[in-house]
C-alpha cells in the first residue's frame, strides 16, 4: 500500500487525504498547530462551481450548505455619501450557478470530521528534514525523534508551505507580492449586522464587517495596499496589529471603533496578498497542493477553490496510475496549469476593483455596484470574462471522473460537464 504524507490539514489536505483513502492509499496528515483550527475563525471562503460538486462527491455538501454565511446584502459606504445597498446574491450569480460563502474555519472542520475517523492525524508537530530517496522520503520532525519514511510527501501547508522550502528553496523565490495585505479578526457585532456587510473605501484602503451568525459576533477585514512590503516579524502579533493601526490612524467611518477592539483580539491575522508563481510543483517524491505550490492570492484570487480541485485531481491522477509518482505528478501538473494560469489573473484584477486608487476610482467601482447586479445573469458574465475574473476562471474548469459516477447528495444541481473516459 502507497504511504503518504500531506502536511497541512486547513482545505487542500483534508480534501486530498479523503480521496488518497477511498483510493486505496494510506494517509497520515501533519498539522504544526496543537488541534484543529475548528469554529467559526478565519475569514469567509467561496467555494464556486467545481469545489461545490467535489463537496457533493464527499458527501459534506448539506453541512457545508447549513453552514453558510448567509451574508446577502452590502452596504458600500464612502465618505460624504449616502450608502449604496448591493444585493450580493446578483453579484455571486454573475460569477457562477454554484456558489457557497463560508466560514475557512467551519469549512476545515468539515473537512477534518469527513476524514478523522479513516486518516491518521499528527497535530503540533511539523517537518524538519525531508531526504528524498529511491526508495522513499526519509522524514524527520521538530517534536518528535521518530524518523518515518513515506513513499510520497505532498505539501498542503500553504502559502509560507514548509514543504516548499525545504524541496524547493526560499520563499521569496517564488513569491510574488501584488502591492496589498490583508487583516481580519473578531469584534462584538454591535451593528447587529444580520445577513449584511458594511464596507468603506478611502482611497488604497477597503475596511469590512460581517455578522456571523453562528457566534453572534462579526468579523472586520482590512484590505491596503502598498507600494513596497511591510517588514515585520510574522511571529509577532502585537508589532502587526500596530502596522495595521498605523494604517488606518486617520480614516473615518467605524474605523477608530474597530482598531480599539483590535487591540483585544486573540484572532488577529494579518499577510501579505501575494501569489506563488512556480515553473513545476514536483520534485522526485514530494509535490504541492493548493496554495503551497499556486496561491492565486489571499482573499482575492479564489484559492480555496482552486485548492479543493487541485487536491482532487492530484489524488485521482495517483489513482490513475497506481501511486506511480513518476507518471501521477506530471499528468496533475498538465492537468492544472492552465487551471492556474487562468485563477493567477484574477487577483490583480479584483485588487483594482475592490480597493481603487483614486476618489475618482472609488466612484467607478460604485457605479459598477450599481448598476451590474440590475444587469441579466448572462450579461453578467460576460463582462466579467472580459475582464479575466473569476467566472471565466471558473469557466476553465472540467472534473474528470476518477471512477464510476455515484448519485450526488441532495444540494446544489451539479450540472459542470465532465470527461467521463472508459468506466473502470
Amino acid at each position: 500500500m502507497t504511504t503518504v504524507l500531506i502536511s497541512g490539514a486547513s482545505v487542500a489536505g483534508p480534501t486530498l487525504a479523503y480521496w488518497l483513502h477511498k483510493y486505496g492509499f494510506h494517509t497520515t496528515v501533519l498539522e504544526r498547530t496543537q488541534e484543529l483550527r475548528a469554529g467559526y475563525g478565519g475569514h469567509a471562503v467561496d467555494l464556486f462551481g467545481p469545489a461545490v460538486e467535489i463537496a457533493s462527491k464527499m458527501r459534506v455538501l448539506p453541512r457545508v450548505q447549513a453552514a453558510r454565511t448567509m451574508t446577502e446584502r452590502l452596504f458600500f459606504d464612502r465618505e460624504g455619501k449616502r450608502p449604496l445597498e448591493v444585493d450580493l446574491k446578483r453579484i455571486v450569480a454573475g460569477i457562477s450557478d454554484q456558489h457557497v460563502e463560508i466560514m475557512r474555519g467551519e469549512l476545515a472542520t468539515i473537512l477534518h470530521d469527513a476524514t478523522k475517523n479513516d486518516v491518521e492525524y499528527v497535530f503540533g508537530d511539523s517537518i524538519a528534514t525531508l531526504d528524498d530517496t529511491a526508495n522513499g522520503v526519509h522524514v524527520t520532525f521538530e517534536h518528535s525523534s521518530a524518523r518515518r519514511t513515506f513513499d510520497l510527501v505532498i505539501g498542503a501547508d500553504g502559502l509560507h508551505s514548509n514543504v516548499r522550502r525545504l524541496t524547493f528553496g526560499p520563499e521569496n523565490d517564488y513569491r510574488t507580492f501584488l502591492g496589498g495585505y490583508l487583516a481580519a479578526f473578531t469584534v462584538p457585532n454591535y451593528l447587529d449586522l444580520q445577513g449584511e456587510m458594511r464596507a468603506y473605501n478611502t482611497p488604497g484602503k477597503l475596511a469590512g464587517l460581517y455578522g456571523v451568525r453562528q457566534t453572534g459576533e462579526a468579523r472586520a477585514a482590512f484590505i491596503f495596499l502598498r507600494d513596497d512590503e511591510l517588514d515585520y516579524d510574522y511571529r509577532d502579533t502585537e508589532q502587526q496589529k500596530r502596522l495595521v493601526q498605523r494604517e488606518y490612524a486617520n480614516v473615518g467611518w467605524e474605523i477608530p471603533r474597530l482598531l480599539q477592539e483590535l487591540e483585544h483580539a486573540d484572532d488577529f491575522y494579518l499577510d501579505s496578498i501575494s501569489q506563488i508563481v512556480m515553473d513545476t510543483w514536483s520534485r522526485g517524491r514530494v509535490t504541492l497542493v493548493g496554495d503551497a505550490g499556486y496561491s492565486p492570492a489571499p482573499a482575492v484570487g479564489g484559492g480555496t477553490s482552486i485548492a479543493m480541485v487541485g487536491a482532487y485531481v492530484l489524488a485521482g491522477e495517483l489513482r490513475q496510475a497506481n501511486g506511480d509518482h513518476t507518471t501521477a505528478f506530471p499528468e496533475y501538473e498538465q492537468a492544472m496549469r492552465q487551471i492556474v494560469t487562468r485563477f493567477r489573473t484574477v487577483g490583480p484584477t479584483t485588487m483594482k476593483t475592490i480597493v481603487p486608487r483614486t476618489k475618482a476610482q472609488i466612484a467607478t467601482t460604485a457605479a459598477m455596484l450599481r448598476v451590474v447586479p440590475k444587469l441579466p445573469i448572462s450579461l453578467q458574465r460576460t463582462l466579467s470574462n472580459f475582464q479575466g475574473g473569476v467566472a471565466k476562471a471558473i469557466e476553465s474548469i472540467t472534473l474528470r471522473d476518477y471512477e464510476p459516477a455515484t448519485p450526488a447528495v441532495p444540494g446544489f444541481p451539479v450540472t459542470l460537464q465532465r470527461n467521463t473516459g472508459s468506466p473502470e
